[in-house]
């Protein structure tokens, strides 16, 4: 493999004017940097990240701290964040931080403590537990993908405005009794619960049905929306005709209730969910899409730019998720939420 040496001798040049003319540090004429890359070029010279760093002052490494790896969002948006460093040449060290463990506390009291990224990548840390305040201390760049407040730079979807269409969505269909699935149940997603919460309360309101609010609590995870959707819709008398979802994975958890109960999907129950999960195809799912690649990609090259300038204000960006009209989801009927699939029925009792 070439070295320095090899790139400053094909381009008649020192080591150090090489070194310059690769990293960008100090002076180089663009005659002499043009001529050291095409060298760089011809022999596959690949700079080592510490050679960079040396002369940089950089690291060339990012961070990223997130509670879980194995979920379907994060690992979207780590696929996300991870192919964008990738295209920049960049290295990523990532943190498993999850909740309410020992581990989580040592990344944030002595890990991240060590300053060895360039800057850093926060998805999905709850405001309440001040985690967020305690990575601007660490004196970084510090970018956020789901999160509240101006602490620092923010990419997220406009929660509320998912569930306002949601539910406008059912609206429009002709239900007038529509339940909000989530929120409540564990601290993690809070913030996010409660502004999806906020926009269907707001939506049912405008709607003038403000006496036809409707919240279930859940979990936010499949099992949440299952439990809850069978105590909700077990109970005949208050069972709604349709339900707004706080995350796919609730309202995916409803359908499989719905289903065990025999009450047939979207005959007698509408269901609309916020994120278009990888099971949203496979439950034929209608939901508000976000696209976390998208959210990861963003987040790189915001922190990029705020790395290159840090004087860069704050900067909240808040991506509009759009309708996915599948079959989980049709027009109302008076008398749907008393109707049952008999086979349905039939093949429950026997399971």
């Amino acid at each position: 493999m070439a070295g320095i040496a090899d790139v400053a001798a094909r381009a008649g040049v020192s080591k150090a004017t090489a070194s310059r003319a690769l990293t960008g540090s100090g002076y180089v004429s663009e005659a002499t940097r043009a001529r050291v890359r095409a060298a760089a070029d011809e022999l596959g010279y690949v700079p080592s990240t510490s050679a960079v760093s040396l002369a940089t002052g950089r690291t060339q490494n990012i961070g990223v701290v997130m509670p879980y790896v194995n979920r379907w969002f994060f690992a979207e948006v780590l696929e996300g964040i991870q192919q964008t460093l990738l295209d920049c040449g960049m290295d990523l060290t990532l943190y498993d931080a999850k909740p309410g463990t020992a581990g989580r506390r040592r990344i944030f009291d002595d890990f991240l403590a060590r300053k060895r990224f360039d800057g850093l990548i926060a998805v999905g840390l709850e405001p309440q537990d001040h985690e967020i305040e305690r990575l601007v201390q660490i004196d970084r760049p510090v970018v956020s993908v789901v999160g509240s407040g101006d602490e620092t730079s923010l990419i997220t979807i406009d929660d509320d405005y998912a569930a306002r269409r949601a539910t406008e969505h059912l609206l429009g269909l002709g239900h007038t009794a529509i339940a909000f699935l989530g929120g409540g149940i564990g601290a993690h997603w809070a913030h996010v619960d409660k502004q999806r919460l906020d926009g269907y309360r707001a939506a049912m309101t405008e709607a003038g049905l403000s006496d036809r609010i409707d919240h279930v609590r859940s979990g936010v995870s499949l099992s949440g929306g299952y439990d809850a959707a069978v105590d909700l819709l077990g109970d005949a008398r208050r069972r709604p005709t349709a339900l707004v979802a706080t995350c796919d994975e609730v309202a995916v958890g409803a359908i499989i209730a719905a289903r065990r109960l025999g009450i047939h999907v979207p005959g007698a129950l509408s269901v609309v969910g916020i994120d278009d999960h990888e099971f949203a195809e496979m439950f034929s799912l209608t939901t508000l899409q976000q696209v976390p690649r998208e959210q990861g990609r963003a987040a790189v090259e915001m922190l990029l730019a705020q790395i290159a300038d840090p004087d860069r204000p704050v900067q909240i960006v808040r991506m509009h998720a759009r309708l996915i009209v599948r079959s989980s989801t049709s027009a109302a009927n008076a008398q749907s939420s008393a109707m049952l699939d008999t086979d349905l029925i039939r093949g429950a009792s026997h399971g």
